[in-house]
């Protein structure tokens, strides 16, 4: 890689970093509004170091005749991830004096939409903390979002070469299109958020509260302005306006654009939307009538209970409505399940996504059909469009190294110390994006700020590597990436 490539690529860095300190002024407004003069130095600071850092970056201006190849991009995202959770996590240290550890774990749970939480509190924290939280989920949630239009599709991880509909062929051809799919992406991501605050806010949330969550919820991320997540609220609209917010958030975004683009009929057919939306429905109904067997809960109480639950853990949202692990070794263990499944491919959910299950079912399928007729000609087929040997290979690949990773960062938990239901738990939650892990010490009603540094540290790296869908973090790790 170039000198010139590496000061282009510090350039859009510096570009993000002045973005970010802007958007910094957001809480710092919230706290003039809140009157909480105290704290207001805490963004301020932040807000400066942020601006003159990217001052410098970008000091010496663009590099002329320099462009970024395909491969270029693998390190520039992973980049800039790193870099913006390094200053974003500055207010935080500034008002909560945390180690920077904590701040950090926090922020990159933050905006790789996670939602895993070392904090406390929260029903008395600061408003411009709370707001800023959110606001590093909804900003996570949009880039990922756009990482999985541009980015993805050129390593072959991604399932957006799936996904091509005859209005909006996004796949194919999504460099030259990218900025038009960014137009059509982000006032799609602004009007969920405005609606959703405002459905959140008519039934019961504060206004405060629905900005909060319409920004955690759409992007999947999990942040909440209580320490009792969802179970603050006891309106049952509450629930169901939240477990549609997490569904519209788990869904491609591509076929949106198409729907606006006037193919009416673009999430409706769609292999992997009807997967999804059937997978949750078929879930609800019988965990739902478990639960209404096994406790003292009416059935439709019992239902509206694991449908906000599971739909928080199968889009990797990360909200709770209660301790479900309180509910029996099944219950915990289906919840364990569920954490890997996720929401759909070019949507702010992490996961293994939807999508590959169903792949791997239809290669399933056609190998057990090649078994019976061993001389046919089988041509395997997903979303009316052929597997081709590329989709399959990348299938393979991204699930064996998410499984290694997973596994490799549970055994370094467990070296650590912790029990094996927080490290397997653990491992799983960051890596698929979750949250809440599984036992008493990072279940849904603990949260992560008793586990020593070292974990947090292994858990952040956890949360990187799914949230870039691996291989994107992988790649740079070959001898040859660096080599001109």
């Amino acid at each position: 890689m170039s000198i010139a490539v590496l000061r282009f690529i510090g350039f859009i860095l510096g570009i993000f970093l002045i973005t970010l300190a802007v958007s910094m002024a957001i809480p710092l407004l919230t706290l003039v509004i809140y009157e909480r003069n105290d704290e207001m130095s805490a963004f301020l600071w932040s807000i400066l170091i942020t601006v003159v850092s990217g001052l410098l970056l970008i000091n010496k201006g663009r590099p002329e005749n320099a462009q970024l190849r395909p491969r270029d991009m693998y390190m520039l995202t992973t980049a800039s991830w790193v870099v913006v959770c390094m200053f974003a996590a500055l207010p935080m240290v500034f008002i909560q004096h945390i180690s920077y550890t904590d701040a950090f774990f926090e922020t990159m749970s933050g905006i790789t939409t996670t939602g895993s939480t070392i904090l406390t509190g929260l029903d008395t924290a600061s408003p411009g903390l709370l707001i800023w939280r959110s606001m590093l989920h909804w900003l996570g949630g949009i880039g990922f979002i756009g990482m999985a239009v541009a980015i993805l599709p050129l390593l072959r991880v991604g399932g957006m070469r799936l996904f091509q509909t005859e209005s909006s062929d996004w796949s194919e051809k999504v460099t030259p299109r990218s900025h038009v799919a960014a137009k059509y992406i982000l006032g799609l991501y602004v009007g969920l958020t405005a609606i959703s605050t405002l459905a959140l806010w008519l039934t019961g949330m504060t206004p405060f509260e629905a900005i909060n969550h319409a920004m955690s919820l759409i992007s999947t991320g999990g942040f909440s302005t209580s320490d009792s997540s969802l179970a603050h609220w006891t309106q049952p609209a509450i629930h169901w306006v939240s477990v549609v917010i997490m569904i519209l958030g788990s869904l491609p975004f591509t076929l949106y654009v198409s729907l606006l683009r006037g193919n009416k009929q673009a999430l409706f057919n769609d292999h992997q939307v009807r997967g999804f939306i059937g997978f949750l429905l078929i879930t609800w109904l019988l965990f739902g009538t478990w639960l209404y067997v096994h406790s003292e809960y009416g059935w439709w109480e019992a239902f509206r209970i694991v449908a906000v639950n599971v739909t928080s853990v199968v889009t990797t949202t990360g909200v709770a409505l209660g301790d479900y692990t309180l509910w029996g070794s099944f219950s915990v263990l289906l919840f364990f399940y569920l954490t890997f499944v996720g929401g759909c491919s070019g949507s702010t959910a992490g996961g293994l996504k939807i999508f590959r299950f169903q792949v791997a079912g239809a290669l399933l399928m056609g190998s057990l059909k090649q078994l019976i007729h061993p001389r046919a000609v089988i041509q395997k087929k997903y979303n009316n469009r052929p597997i081709d040997e590329d989709i399959a290979r990348s299938l393979l690949t991204f699930s064996f190294f998410f499984t290694i990773t997973i596994a490799v960062i549970a055994m370094g938990l467990a070296l650590i110390g912790l029990d094996w239901t927080t490290a397997l738990s653990g491992a799983a939650t960051a890596v698929c994006n979750v949250g809440p892990g599984l036992g008493s010490i990072i279940g849904p009603a603990g949260n992560f700020s008793t586990l020593p540094d070292s974990a947090k540290w292994l858990l952040t790296i956890g949360m990187l590597l799914g949230r870039l869908e691996i291989l994107t973090v992988l790649v740079l790790f070959i001898p040859v990436f660096w080599k001109y």
